[in-house]
């Protein structure tokens, strides 16, 4: 549950009525989750000791943004949290891919780009640009995969990428997010 109030001590006051009503239905908060937080941004300057939290795979906290003239400014603004980057970059990991060599790369993409598309379509909504160190991530294991499978693309990591990058610029919709990362790539 999120509370948005004006001040600290009507922050206070929900959080004890929160507390009561909650011990009343004989449940109790999580001490480490149930916490006030300060919403800062350009209006709110203050400090507090919580300035952000995470709620359903996002972390709100202050984020450099950009109004529709163009010109900075700081929101408070949720993006993929910390846990959830780590816990796709492991679901990856345990595909295996590199040891893949077995499929072509048009198989891969079948296989996986309905989960990749998940991850784009939820975690997306806020601050694309926050999955694509995951997403580049995927792509250097396709590039492992790639140099395992093909000779001519050698064992070193950087031919790999580089062939990896052509293969993106010719088929950019090969995988899902190719066209999500790479969108601004394309002529």
């Amino acid at each position: 549950m999120i509370c948005h109030c004006v001040s600290e001590k009507q922050a206070k006051f929900a959080l004890y009525a929160i507390k009561r009503r909650v011990s009343e239905c004989r449940l109790e908060l999580h001490p480490e989750k149930t916490k006030i937080v300060y919403c800062k941004d350009n209006r709110r300057k203050g400090s507090y000791l919580n300035e952000k939290f995470d709620f359903l795979g996002f972390t709100f906290r202050p984020r450099l943004s950009k109004n529709h003239k163009g010109e900075g400014f700081v929101g408070f603004n949720p993006a993929v949290s910390n846990r959830a980057t780590k816990e796709i970059r492991e679901t990856i990991r345990s595909w295996r891919l590199h040891r893949r060599s077995e499929k072509s790369l048009e198989d891969l993409a079948r296989i996986y780009n309905p989960i990749i598309r998940g991850w784009i379509n939820y975690y997306s909504s806020y601050c694309r640009s926050a999955l694509y160190r995951t997403f580049y991530h995927l792509d250097r294991i396709l590039a492992r995969w790639a140099s395992r499978k093909y000779k001519r693309v050698g064992r070193r990591q950087r031919s790999a990428l580089h062939w990896l990058k052509r293969l993106i610029s010719r088929q950019p919709i090969l995988f899902a997010h190719w066209r999500f990362v790479y969108a601004w790539d394309r002529r």
